[in-house]
């Protein structure tokens, strides 16, 4: 038993030390330091595992267990951006969906009917997208802006030199003036065969180490993206909603970057699991909904009750502070 509890301590503090790591991702960008973003990815995974074996402390009356429990207290935060409880959900003055179509490849008629059921929502933010606006819409290359409000000023963040898109438009709503921002980072073309393991280690290897060479160039646009991104945020002069497919899960560098500047909403808002992206089975939040200070969020919901995308829809709604 003792060797056993042993092998378990070793492999715990090597959980624990990854975790740790991975928060380094607010301060390593990903061109210092590639591996370390991949953390992030493992967040859900290694929280449990960790969890886990500090109930087995616990169980065993082991006086480690108030180091591993004191361990899990800065993974609060970390564990909130996944996972949230909010029980008082109300309807604030400014309603907003996002939400990746997909180009409308699981069917495009069933989609029109399901985002019109929200035209009365101030913003819709849409990536990926190819549907007919329904009211005022802001649109470029692979994203939408739709909104019933009167558009002042619209255009381009980023460069057309990359597959990433993110725009902005200075909307007019009950007489004040936001500045709606949608996102979506550089893409990483995966599909289901890439991640979905085999009965073959071998197999398995060589698809673990052509994932982790499809991601690290992509962290890297990533960071350049985020960058421009968070910079045209600082300069502007009305308060900002930010909203899209960022192609990047919490604790990530890229989220990071974007909540030193604006507040997520699931954080603030959020109710239960903020899993966006269903495809893989496994828990995936890469759509986000953020603001400035002088806005508030007081509901956010992932709707899980149709799927007319890979991704669900998010909502959420604010006030003004």
């Amino acid at each position: 038993m003792k060797l056993i509890r042993a092998v378990f301590l070793l492999v715990h503090l090597v959980v624990a030390s990854l975790l740790l790591a991975m928060l380094l991702n607010a301060y390593v960008p990903p061109t210092v330091f590639l591996y370390l973003n991949l953390l992030s990815l493992a967040f859900p995974f290694l929280m449990g595992f960790h969890l886990l074996l500090t109930f087995f402390w616990i169980l065993s009356q082991k006086k480690r267990s108030f180091f591993f429990l004191l361990i899990s207290v800065l993974f609060f935060n970390p564990t909130i951006r996944w996972v949230n409880y909010h029980p008082n959900q109300k309807e604030g003055e400014i309603k907003v969906l996002t939400m990746n179509t997909r180009s409308g490849k699981l069917g495009q008629t069933a989609l029109d009917a399901y985002l019109k059921q929200y035209q009365n929502y101030d913003i819709i933010f849409l990536q990926e997208d190819r549907t007919e606006p329904f009211h005022n819409s802001a649109s470029y290359d692979i994203s939408k802006l739709i909104t019933p409000h009167k558009i002042l000023k619209q255009g381009k963040i980023l460069p057309d030199t990359v597959i990433g898109e993110s725009f902005y438009a200075d909307i007019e709503i009950n007489g004040k003036t936001v500045r709606a921002i949608n996102v979506y980072l550089e893409p990483f073309q995966l599909n289901k065969e890439m991640v979905r393991p085999t009965g073959s280690s071998q197999v398995n290897e060589e698809k673990a180490k052509t994932l982790v060479k499809t991601f690290l160039p992509i962290f890297k646009i990533h960071q350049y993206e985020i960058r421009e991104i968070r910079k045209f945020i600082e300069a502007s002069p009305y308060p900002v909603i930010l909203a899209g497919d960022f192609n990047s899960v919490p604790n990530s560098y890229e989220y990071f970057q974007i909540s030193k500047v604006l507040s997520d909403a699931f954080v603030v808002a959020g109710h239960g699991s903020g899993t966006s992206f269903h495809d893989y089975k496994i828990p995936i939040r890469i759509d986000y909904i953020f603001t400035s200070p002088a806005l508030k969020a007081v509901s956010y919901k992932v709707d899980r009750s149709v799927r007319r995308s890979d991704h669900f829809a998010v909502t959420a709604s604010f006030n003004f502070k």
